[in-house]
C-alpha cells in the first residue's frame, strides 16, 4: 500500500518486588530515578523489553507536577529520532515540562495503518501511568505528538485511551485506515487537536480528509480561516464536546516537521515552527479546564 509505505518513513531496570523476598547477592540494576536530564528506561511488558527515554528540565523536582509531552517517532525510527526531529528536549528545558520518547518495537508503532502488531496503546498507557506516578507528571496536562507513523499513533491514543490526553499534535500524520472508517471510532472524552499537513505530501488528500472526518464526527463548528505568509492556511473549529481543532495546511511542505530541529524530516523553510506552536497549544489546554 503506497500510503503505508510513506507513513511507515512494568518492571523497570530496578525491582518492585515485595521487600519480604530473599535478598539477592547480586548487585541490582540501577533503578529509574526521576532527575533532571535524559535517561533511558527499560521495562518488561507482555514478555517484551520495551524502552522509552525521559527528559526532565534543569531544576526538575518531583514535588512539582509538570506537564508531560509524549513524542513518537516515524517508521523506521526510535526515540532518538523523535527527539532529533522535534527539538522537544530543548523546548522542555525552556518551558519546564517533561517529555518522553517511546521506542516502537522493530522501529515502528502499531498505529492507524501500520507498522506492527504489538499492543502499543497498552504499552503507552503503562508508560504514562509510570510517568504520572514515579515522575509525578500532571495527569491533567498530558499531551501526545509524533510525525508520520508517530502522528498516526497520536490519533489512535486519543481515541483508545479515553480521559488520558488533554490534546494531541500530529505532524504529517493522519486519522486513517479501517478503524477510522468506523463512525463510532472517535474520542469519548474531549481531546483537542493541532495538526500540520504538507500540500506536497504524497498523502495530503487522505490526511486532509481524515481531519475533516474527525471534525464532522465531533460536530465541530469552523471559525473563519486565516491566511498566513507563504499561502499557509490556518483553520480553527470548536467541537460539541468543548475540544478545539486547529489545522495548518502548508502548500509548499512535504512529509516533514515544520522548522524542526533536524533529524532528516525537518523543513526549515516551512514558514511556521511546529514545536513552538504545539507547546503554546498544549499550554492552553488541560483536562481540568475542559
Amino acid at each position: 500500500m503506497a500510503l503505508a509505505a510513506l507513513l511507515l518513513p512494568l518492571a523497570a531496570c530496578g525491582s518492585d518486588d515485595d521487600n519480604s523476598a530473599p535478598k539477592s547477592t547480586k548487585k541490582p540494576a540501577a533503578a529509574e530515578t526521576p532527575r533532571p536530564g535524559t535517561q533511558k528506561v527499560t521495562i518488561s511488558w507482555k514478555g517484551e523489553k520495551r524502552v522509552y527515554t525521559v527528559h526532565a528540565p534543569p531544576g526538575f523536582r518531583r514535588t512539582e507536577k509538570l506537564p508531560l509531552v509524549i513524542a513518537m517517532h516515524p517508521y523506521p525510527g526510535d526515540g532518538r529520532a523523535a527527539a532529533a526531529i522535534s527539538g522537544l528536549s530543548a523546548k522542555a528545558d525552556k518551558e519546564n515540562f517533561l517529555v518522553a520518547y517511546p521506542d516502537g518495537l522493530n522501529k515502528g508503532f502499531n498505529a492507524m495503518i501500520c507498522c506492527g502488531s504489538e499492543d502499543d496503546v497498552g504499552f503507552i498507557r503503562t508508560m504514562t501511568k509510570r510517568l504520572t506516578g514515579t515522575w509525578n507528571a500532571d495527569p491533567d496536562r498530558v499531551y501526545a505528538t509524533g510525525i508520520s507513523n508517530g502522528g498516526d499513533m497520536a490519533y489512535k491514543l486519543a481515541v483508545e485511551l479515553p480521559d488520558t490526553f488533554a490534546a494531541i499534535a500530529p505532524v504529517s500524520g493522519g486519522y486513517l485506515g479501517s478503524d477510522a472508517e468506523d463512525a463510532s471510532y472517535m474520542p469519548k472524552t474531549p481531546v483537542s487537536v493541532l495538526t500540520f499537513l504538507g500540500g506536497l505530501d504524497k498523502h495530503y488528500a487522505a490526511m486532509d480528509e481524515g481531519i475533516k472526518t474527525w471534525q464532522r464526527r465531533l460536530s465541530c463548528k469552523p471559525g473563519r480561516p486565516g491566511k498566513l505568509k507563504n499561502n499557509i492556511r490556518k483553520t480553527t473549529a470548536k467541537c460539541r464536546d468543548g475540544s478545539d481543532v486547529v489545522v495548518y495546511r502548508l502548500p509548499d511542505m512535504g512529509h516533514s516537521w515544520p522548522n524542526g530541529a533536524g533529524g532528516g524530516m525537518s523543513d526549515p523553510t516551512a514558514g511556521v515552527d511546529a514545536t513552538d506552536l504545539m507547546w503554546e497549544f498544549f499550554k492552553s489546554h488541560s483536562k481540568a479546564a475542559s
